[in-house]
């Protein structure tokens, strides 16, 4: 194999630019020995420099190549067409200039500032050609001057400016022959390394090779036989304008990594959120440069954050790519929304990061694949708790948490009730069993949500059942904030019951509407404007309602205030009624424990047939007399008994001005 071929870039280049560096050299000792140019780097300006400059142009270009015809000359410029013949046989350098469509200027102008920065040395010699000291950075000129440009005038740079691979320094024009340029450094160390290398975009980009990708499960087959039936995989460029949407941890790169991995390429992912703002536009184009010199498929994360100046900028280049996001970008011609993971999917995602049997969550709950990586390494649900909890963090002026203390057996509710909260419970657990795997979807066609009305008086267990329900569902309660979603401002109100939907259905946790009768109230007869805007208010929860995909509970005092079509779209409607002897009964017995944790005892002689057929109280009432039965008697250092009772329940009842009748000692009652 000959020298030629066998020779690195970086040795040709640098050969290149020395051995054309050899003949200007002995060229400009020419003219300084016939006194035509400066001894002393532009010091002084001699007449003959003078007359040679104001001459005619063809008799200099004739007596340069009278010089290059001599012996001494001839040999130089022999070794200079030998150097170039050389680089332009470098598999490696030309693939550069075609992968950039870099013109023949261009290429020589780029490897005169490869050869700079590989030999530092060579910039004094570029000052010594111009005769000047200060010139000591490429240019246009002494890449004429070096190369022999013919018409010696410096072409436009177009495809090292679009590619970024050099640039003018300080801010200079491009288009002077003068300008300094100077080059990226992942350039030369591509050219050292003979592959395109780029340790800039380290922190930013990731490159998945097909191997990795074959790996993971594909959860989305039909997605990505469509993603390749549409783009094609031919290897032909084509602009950024496919996007994949979905929730964050969703697997939008992963599908990304399969479908470049199907039409045989690698993948590189960019991190777009971690850009710095100062460099973003550069490090955008340099991940784009990177994916086309290694015949990657780009895909940008987070491709919602970039501006229409970014896209129409890497648009430019043409490079094949992806983008992922949580809403597609307006330019993008191809959507792949990625759907919710059916339950087998989700079970085929869990048995590709554990051996173990599936976690309850991952059947009740439509997790993401990243959701069940967290579940499946962490051993624990609390991380993906963690990660659900994130979706409604960003609503927190709209909702707020609810403490879910209570239990099953803390419930006091008659036996049909009991069923009936049971029956929701099973409903949630089993929906995507049914649904999926029974084929019963096909009557869910709008929204495969769970909703539930507890209607019923004030105190009667309303909220507590939704924290009972919620707490053994494993769920997140949270009670949306009416005085944070109701605005008077046109419009306002839609947007913010859709971000409550929206947080509530991304995240599985259990949305509850307290007095759900100020939303979902009856449509009005039409007055004037506010009207019909109430009205389309309401028109928009009926519909959002039927189409979510999550579990509400919706409760209201009001019940036949709400809007009939409401009613109809919710798949229970439980009556909670107040309290009969018996619950009363079994109600006092929890409120008014004999002991304490530690065993102490705290409740005297209390008759609880009495309590419950005296006093027909609600849930919360009793409670509330019992929390004042309990100050009364530590306030006075005795048990608690049926004269701290009574009074609290006097005071009680007197906050809602209501009367007890008689007293409840055994003697008033016989």
């Amino acid at each position: 194999m000959s020298k030629r071929a066998t020779m690195r870039t970086a040795e040709a280049i640098l050969a290149r630019v020395r051995a054309g560096a050899r003949l200007r050299v002995a060229w400009a000792e020419r003219l300084w020995s016939e006194g035509e140019t400066s001894p002393d780097q532009g010091l002084a300006i001699p007449p003959g420099e003078v007359r040679r400059i104001l001459g005619d142009s063809g008799v200099e270009a004739q007596r340069y190549k009278s010089f290059v015809r001599e012996e001494q000359a001839a040999e130089l410029a022999g070794a200079a067409s030998a150097a170039a013949k050389t680089l332009a046989a470098n598999s490696f350098w030309n693939r550069i200039g075609e992968l950039f469509k870099l013109s023949a200027k261009e290429r020589e102008l780029l490897a005169l500032c490869v050869a700079v920065e590989l030999d530092p040395r060579l910039g004094r010699v570029l000052a010594y050609l111009a005769d000047d000291t200060r010139a000591t950075q490429p240019t246009p000129a002494a890449a004429a001057a070096l190369f022999g440009w013919e018409d010696g005038l410096p072409a436009p740079m177009t495809g090292l400016l679009l590619w970024r691979l050099a640039r003018p320094a300080h801010g200079e024009p491009a288009w002077r022959a003068t300008t300094a340029w100077q080059i990226d450094p992942a350039v030369v160390l591509s050219v050292k390394a003979e592959h395109w290398v780029d340790p800039a975009l380290d922190r930013y980009a990731r490159s998945i090779a097909a191997e990795e990708t074959r790996r993971r499960p594909c959860l989305y087959p039909e997605l990505l036989a469509r993603m390749i039936a549409e783009l094609g995989g031919t290897g032909a460029d084509q602009d950024v304008e496919a996007a994949l949407t979905g929730p964050e941890g969703s697997g939008r790169e992963t599908l990304a990594a399969q479908y470049a991995a199907a039409v045989g390429s690698p993948l590189l992912a960019a991190a777009t959120s971690l850009l710095p703002v100062e460099s973003r536009i550069d490090l955008l184009v340099q991940a784009a440069r990177l994916a086309h010199a290694t015949g990657a498929i780009l895909y940008w994360r987070d491709a919602e954050q970039m501006t229409a100046q970014e896209w129409a900028e890497l648009k430019a280049l043409g490079v094949r790519g992806l983008c992922g996001a949580q809403t597609a970008p307006p330019h993008a011609a191809h959507r792949y929304a990625l759907p919710p993971l059916l339950t087998a999917q989700r079970l085929e995602a869990w048995a590709h990061y554990s051996d173990d049997a599936a976690a309850a969550i991952v059947r009740t709950q439509r997790l993401t694949p990243n959701e069940i990586r967290l579940v499946a390494q962490s051993a624990s649900e609390d991380a993906v708790h963690v990660a659900l909890r994130r979706a409604v963090q960003a609503h927190g002026d709209l909702m707020q948490p609810l403490a879910c203390p209570y239990t099953w057996d803390d419930l006091v509710v008659s036996p049909a009730l009991h069923r009936t909260l049971k029956d929701f419970e099973a409903q949630v657990l089993l929906r995507w069993e049914v649904y999926e795997e029974w084929g019963f979807a096909r009557l869910t066609h709008l929204g495969k949500g769970i909703s539930a009305l507890f209607g019923g008086p004030s105190g009667t267990g309303k909220t507590m059942a939704a924290q009972v329900l919620a707490r053994s569902l494993g769920l997140e309660l949270y009670r949306v904030d009416l005085a944070g979603v109701v605005n008077k401002y046109v419009g306002e109100t839609e947007k913010r019951l859709r971000d409550v939907f929206d947080a509530c259905e991304r995240s599985g946790a259990l949305l509850f509407f307290d007095e759900a009768d100020a939303l979902f109230g009856n449509r009005m007869q039409v007055k004037d404007a506010h009207d019909r805007f109430a009205n389309i208010e309401i028109d928009y929860l009926l519909q959002r309602i039927e189409q979510f995909d999550g579990i509400a509970i919706l409760a209201t005092n009001r019940k036949n205030d709400l809007d009939t079509a409401f009613l109809r779209r919710l798949r229970f409607v439980v009556d909670f009624l107040n309290p009969d002897k018996r619950e009363r009964r079994i109600l006092w017995q929890k409120s008014l424990p004999a002991f304490t944790a530690a065993g102490e005892r705290i409740t005297g002689e209390i008759d609880f047939d009495l309590l419950a057929g005296e006093m027909e109280l609600t849930g919360a009432q009793i409670k509330a007399i019992a929390l004042g039965a309990a100050f009364l008697a530590r306030a006075a250092g005795t048990l608690i008994g049926m004269e701290q009772i009574e009074l609290s329940a006097l005071r009680e009842l007197a906050k809602q001005g209501q009367m007890m009748r008689g007293s409840l000692s055994r003697e008033a009652v016989s």
